[in-house]
């Protein structure tokens, strides 16, 4: 396909057009779309979680892990970035790393242990 495609269109097309093939579970076509969109407004944290979401379920797990770190030194109490990259570090088999993310992002969901 061609790669003007992913490009084409306002900001709020390409945002609209990379959700349609999110929802519709086309991960690496999403990713595509929210690369440009990502690079043309980098300090909006929606097009860059929801790229990090696209990584994720395509599997490509350093580059999910790459975007939600930049999410969360941003804003360190953005829960759902805390939570992906908490899933996305166990996912890699970096269980000890995961669980303080894993952590924050359950007490900031107010999801505290019960004793």
């Amino acid at each position: 396909m061609d790669t003007m495609y992913y490009d084409h269109g306002t900001a709020a097309e390409r945002w609209e057009r990379a959700g349609m093939f999110f929802d519709a579970k086309e991960y690496t076509n999403a990713a595509r779309v929210l690369t440009g969109l990502v690079e043309e407004v980098p300090e909006q944290t929606a097009p860059r979680l929801l790229l990090a979401r696209a990584y994720y379920h395509s599997a490509q797990l350093n580059r999910a892990e790459a975007e939600l770190r930049i999410i969360v030194e941003r804003d360190p109490v953005e829960h759902y970035a805390r939570l992906m990259l908490g899933r996305t570090l166990e996912r890699q088999s970096r269980h000890e790393e995961a669980a303080p993310h894993l952590r924050i992002a359950a007490a900031l969901a107010g999801d505290f242990p019960q004793e």
